[in-house]
C-alpha cells in the first residue's frame, strides 16, 4: 500500500515548518531570503500577511478567500501553503494557488508581467512591402 508522501523542504516536512518560528525558518533559506526577511518585513507585506491569516481562518469555515496583493517581493513562507493569492502582474492578478514546492519563493516569480506575443497578420496602416499577402 502506498501512502501518499508529506512535502519536505530541506529535510523537515511542511507539519514540523508551519511549527517552527520566524529565526528557525530564516536559517532554512537561502541566502538572499534569509536577508531580505531578517531585515524585517515591511507594513505592506505584514499586511499581507495578516490578510493570510484571516483567509486562512475563513478557509477552515469552508469559505474560499482569495487575497489580492500588490507584493510581488513576498517570501512564500509555509503558512501560506495550500492558499490562494492574486499577485498583480502590471495590468491583472493572476491566481497562484500556493504549494509547498514554492516555499522560499518571491510571489512575482508566478505572476509574470509578460506575455508572450503573437503576430497577425499585416493590417491598415502597414508597410508597403508587407501589404501583398498571397491568396493561398
Amino acid at each position: 500500500m502506498s501512502q501518499k508522501a508529506e512535502p519536505m523542504y530541506r529535510g523537515y516536512p511542511l507539519s514540523e515548518l508551519v511549527k517552527l518560528n520566524m529565526d528557525s525558518l530564516i536559517e532554512l533559506l537561502p541566502t538572499r531570503r534569509r536577508r531580505t526577511l531578517k531585515r524585517g518585513l515591511p507594513p505592506r507585506q505584514k499586511k499581507l500577511l495578516t490578510n493570510l491569516r484571516a483567509a486562512r481562518k475563513s478557509k477552515k469555515k469552508g469559505k474560499d478567500v482569495v487575497v489580492r496583493t500588490h507584493c510581488r517581493d513576498m517570501v512564500v513562507l509555509p503558512e501560506m501553503v495550500d492558499l490562494t493569492i492574486a499577485v498583480h502582474n502590471g495590468k491583472d492578478f493572476i491566481r497562484v494557488k500556493i504549494i509547498p514546492q514554492m516555499i522560499g519563493h518571491l510571489l512575482g516569480e508566478f505572476s509574470s508581467p509578460m506575455r508572450q506575443v503573437k503576430h497577425g497578420s499585416p493590417g491598415i496602416g502597414a508597410t508597403k512591402s508587407s501589404a501583398y499577402v498571397p491568396l493561398k
